[in-house]
């Protein structure tokens, strides 16, 4: 058993090493979850293969550090708590408020189980003040008021509680034209930053990240069935479907049931 000592080791990670006729090949799967089968069957979580050289690099010296307590040395693309997503996160989410204050559209939108972390809340709060439109898709705590006027008025923070336990962190940023999205194994919490030794790393193809963003994202923000709303006295209500042009209640979406219909029709 290798790791850190003093911190837990939470990143889900998997490395292989294959000798073909070019030579040796590296593969690696990632995912945001645990690699459980018991919880697989209840938790929503997000997986990725990839054999793309930077990214398996940087994960072969992740495994070097762990099992050698070496130096960790700079790395291509991936971010590893708690040396550098902590740190890189608050700077995405500055990045975007400096933009923001300068008139360029922006925006934030990030789906995890848990916000507590005060500095990564902060950050939120002041890009918001700038202009940041952000949306908080957060299962569990979330100490970031929403829409309390004059500190958060452009966060919007919901809570989707349906047949499975929403587990996945999806971290995307958008200024001006510019489009970055993560996948991750941390909350925004202070245990998961600087106590635990996590992962992130970004979704580069185009296809993929938007399908991530209209899987992952977009259907949870507009669903009127599972969601709870966070107000700004801290209390949550439900999301309503409103109504039609007509006067009808119209229908309510569900992005669990969507995403059940969509790929059990397939199996």
């Amino acid at each position: 058993v290798y790791g850190v000592v003093g911190l837990k080791t939470h990143a889900k990670m998997m490395l292989i090493t294959r000798r073909e006729a070019g030579g040796l090949k590296r593969y690696a799967h990632l995912s945001t979850g645990n690699y459980n089968p018991g919880t697989a069957r209840l938790y929503t979580d997000l997986s990725y293969l990839t054999a793309d050289e930077a990214l398996t690099h940087d994960l072969d010296q992740v495994f070097l550090h762990l099992a050698s307590q070496n130096r960790l040395p700079k790395l291509n693309k991936v971010l590893i708590a708690p040396f550098h997503l902590h740190k890189a996160m608050i700077d995405a989410i500055d990045a975007a408020a400096v933009q923001a204050a300068k008139g360029v559209a922006a925006r934030i939108i990030v789906k995890m189980n848990a916000l507590t972390d005060e500095p990564l809340a902060r950050a939120l709060a002041h890009a918001s003040q700038q202009g940041v439109e952000i949306d908080l898709i957060v299962r569990g705590a979330c100490i970031l008021p929403a829409q309390l006027p004059g500190v958060s008025d452009r966060v919007r923070v919901r809570s989707v509680i349906g047949r499975f336990l929403e587990h996945s962190r999806v971290f995307y940023f958008r200024v001006g034209d510019h489009e970055a999205l993560w996948l991750s194994s941390a909350d925004w919490m202070n245990r998961n930053m600087l106590r635990r030794v996590e992962l992130a790393w970004p979704v580069t193809d185009p296809a993929l990240r938007q399908r991530i963003m209209d899987e992952c994202l977009s259907a949870y923000l507009h669903d009127t069935r599972d969601a709870w709303l966070l107000q700004p006295d801290g209390q949550y209500v439900r999301a309503v479907a409103g109504t039609t042009a007509k006067g009808r209640a119209a229908v309510q979406h569900s992005a669990q049931l969507s995403l059940m219909q969509r790929y059990g029709s397939k199996g």
